[in-house]
């Protein structure tokens, strides 16, 4: 089954939604893409302050009569061993993206990926067993590059099963593919039942 090529023009008939064919939501595709990715920082980066390092508070040798510089204790950052000055510490990184922003940049992604050639369409897409070979077959039988992510209505646990094993390849639900999805693979197949439920989150 081979997959049909939509530009700009026949997504917009397939999808009964007016996409972006000028430089609107550029940024909101920028903020949402950018908040998707810090929302999935864990943020446990952590450095020892000279409070925290496991070192005495010892002075290393006395105040006068050494001729060497005057040191107050050993955790000093000044030391190898020591504390570290204005280093990362636990953080949240997450960001809030409006509902609206998001929409909109949802709406850019797919008219992008219209308007470069990436967005295709199949009638129908189902697989006998969630087997590897079985889905990188179908991927083949309907030209399609090897990094490319499936759009379904429903939530496909074989085909789900059967992509793991292949790394530039996804398969994802209509209901919650994101405009990060829709970027980060080289070509995006649209199932037809899938085409109501992103028209919806569009319209």
């Amino acid at each position: 089954m081979k997959s049909k090529a939509l530009d700009l023009s026949a997504a917009e008939s397939a999808l009964g939604v007016k996409l972006i064919a000028n430089g609107i939501g550029t940024q909101a595709l920028h903020e949402t893409v950018v908040a998707y990715q810090a929302n999935r920082r864990a943020g446990t980066h952590a450095t020892k302050t000279k409070a925290t390092v496991n070192l005495s508070g010892a002075k290393p040798w006395r105040q006068k009569g050494t001729g060497r510089a005057r040191a107050g204790y050993k955790s000093s950052p000044v030391w190898s061993g020591g504390g570290v000055v204005f280093g990362p510490q636990p953080r949240d990184y997450s960001k809030t993206t409006p509902a609206k922003v998001r929409k909109l940049a949802l709406k850019k992604a797919v008219s992008e990926a219209a308007k470069s050639g990436k967005l295709h369409a199949v009638d129908g897409f189902a697989l006998g067993a969630p087997k590897t070979k079985e889905l990188a077959t179908w991927i083949k039988a309907a030209g399609l590059d090897s990094s490319v992510l499936i759009v379904t209505a429903a939530k496909d646990d074989k085909a789900v099963l059967a992509s793991r094993n292949m790394p530039k390849v996804s398969v994802i639900e209509a209901r919650q593919v994101n405009a990060e999805d829709l970027l980060k693979h080289k070509q995006v197949v649209l199932v037809q039942d899938a085409l109501p439920v992103l028209a919806g989150r569009l319209k």
